[in-house]
């Protein structure tokens, strides 16, 4: 197979972004051995991916987060403004909520860690390829029993039976990582209708941004087992 015919079937084009080369170079034989992905460039420091972001247009940066320089996070916040479409997945040595939502505040869209098995990844690329968010499993639970404990007070839970039936279902599916063209397929609206629901949803809740949206469904228990949101 020629290289130009390995590019048009390769579903997703990625930028690795981590400043240890030995890295960089075993997470492209895996990405390019699997068959799911074109690897179309590699950064060592967040200067240097939010340049070639720029430069090369991938569908998604798989980015570290301790670096020299400019550091993951600052560069993900540049990427996703610079390129909306451009998705960012984290994979780090930090298993760490506040880190999780460090990155969602970033713009990324998907944290997984180093130690985890590249499946992992694997769900996360997927996940962000249909607009969804994805977090490492042993997160998900943490951040589904932190609701639990949280719930004592019955206030998220008063404020969640205030959405109607069916910006109950829009949420669900926003949770589940549908994009609103998804939404509007199958629960038979239009996009503008989603959107109207969306915003609904938003205010009744009193959330003001996608990253806080993400954080109550988590805590409401929205979250699947696998991680994808």
């Amino acid at each position: 197979m020629t290289q130009d015919e390995a590019s048009s079937e390769a579903w997703v084009r990625i930028l690795i972004v981590d400043d240890h080369a030995l890295f960089r170079q075993g997470l492209r034989a895996l990405l390019e051995t699997e068959g799911m992905a074109q690897v179309v460039g590699e950064a060592t420091d967040g200067n240097e991916a939010v340049a070639k972001a720029r430069e090369l247009g991938p569908d998604v940066v798989i980015m570290d987060i301790g670096m020299p320089g400019m550091n993951g996070l600052e560069a993900s916040q540049i990427i996703t403004q610079q390129s909306p479409e451009t998705k960012v997945i984290i994979l780090t040595v930090y298993d760490s909520d506040n880190y999780f939502f460090e990155a969602l505040d970033s713009g990324a869209s998907g944290y997984v860690l180093k130690q985890a098995a590249f499946t992992d990844l694997q769900m996360a690329l997927d996940a962000v390829r249909r607009d969804g968010v994805f977090l490492y499993p042993s997160l998900a639970r943490r951040l589904v029993q932190d609701y639990v404990d949280r719930m004592g007070s019955g206030e998220e839970r008063t404020a969640y039976l205030t959405l109607s039936p069916r910006e109950g279902e829009v949420l669900e599916l926003i949770a589940d990582g549908r994009t609103s063209r998804e939404i509007a397929d199958l629960l038979t609206i239009s996009v503008n209708t989603v959107q109207t629901h969306r915003s609904h949803i938003m205010e009744k809740l009193n959330l003001h941004s996608r990253a806080e949206l993400m954080r109550y469904a988590v805590r409401m228990g929205l979250v699947r087992q696998s991680g994808r949101l």
